[in-house]
């Protein structure tokens, strides 16, 4: 059985992608708050990841770094410490990781690396100064590390609009900013949980051993499309 290392697996995408491998892979979650469900096959570690060391794992397969920030203000009120927070959860904390879990990925079946970016590094949009910033920072890590560790190590990253959990409550905080969001969206829809961890766990497959170094665009079409 194939070994799963996520980071920020207890809560939104990153619970549900721990949900979704548990019947497949041996789960290893890290994050500050335990998961609220058990499986045979799920073990967790308490860690914040940027203050923190992170546990000692003989063997890992996959890697998936989910933790991130919302942190939407105008520029004027972002402070510089802002961008730091932003740069050391969403950057530094997946660079942590990967530096942490390289030698056992290496010996792993088919290893792969599964990072987070967002819509808002190729769509610019008002107050996302912050996360955009972090997270176009992280599709460059994508594109350097996938580089420097191939053919041995698989490295790409989603890039969800917004996703129905609790980091994104306050964008969809009732009926009418529901349905605004729906709207701002071609396909009139956004993401739930489930659909992000359906292409993380395409992305670690045996049915994606020619994908490295992409970002995959989870975008209901805001990117892409002018309707």
């Amino acid at each position: 059985m194939k070994h799963l290392v996520i980071v920020g697996g207890s809560k939104g995408i990153g619970k549900a992608i721990t949900q979704t491998f548990l019947e497949t892979h041996k789960v290893t979650n890290i994050s500050r708050s335990a998961p609220e469900f058990s499986h045979s096959n799920l073990s967790h570690y308490s860690c914040d990841v940027v203050t923190e060391e992170l546990p000692e794992i003989d063997k890992v397969d996959t890697l998936i770094y989910c933790p991130g920030s919302i942190n939407l203000k105008p520029i004027g009120r972002l402070k510089l410490e802002d961008f730091r927070a932003d740069f050391e959860i969403n950057v530094l904390g997946a660079v942590k990781a990967i530096q942490k879990y390289i030698d056992p990925l290496k010996k792993g079946e088919n290893p792969s690396i599964v990072l987070f970016s967002t819509v808002a590094s190729k769509l610019g949009m008002p107050f996302h100064a912050s996360v955009a910033a972090s997270k176009s920072a992280v599709e460059g890590l994508v594109k350097s590390i996938g580089a420097e560790l191939a053919p041995t190590v698989r490295v790409n990253a989603i890039a969800p609009t917004v996703t129905d959990t609790e980091l994104a409550s306050k964008l969809l905080r009732n009926d009418k900013m529901i349905e605004n969001m729906k709207e701002r969206h071609p396909l009139k829809k956004f993401l739930n949980p489930q659909e992000v961890a359906d292409m993380a766990q395409f992305l670690t497959s045996n049915k994606a051993t020619s994908i490295s170094g992409q970002i995959f665009e989870m975008d209901c079409g805001i990117v892409t499309f002018k309707l």
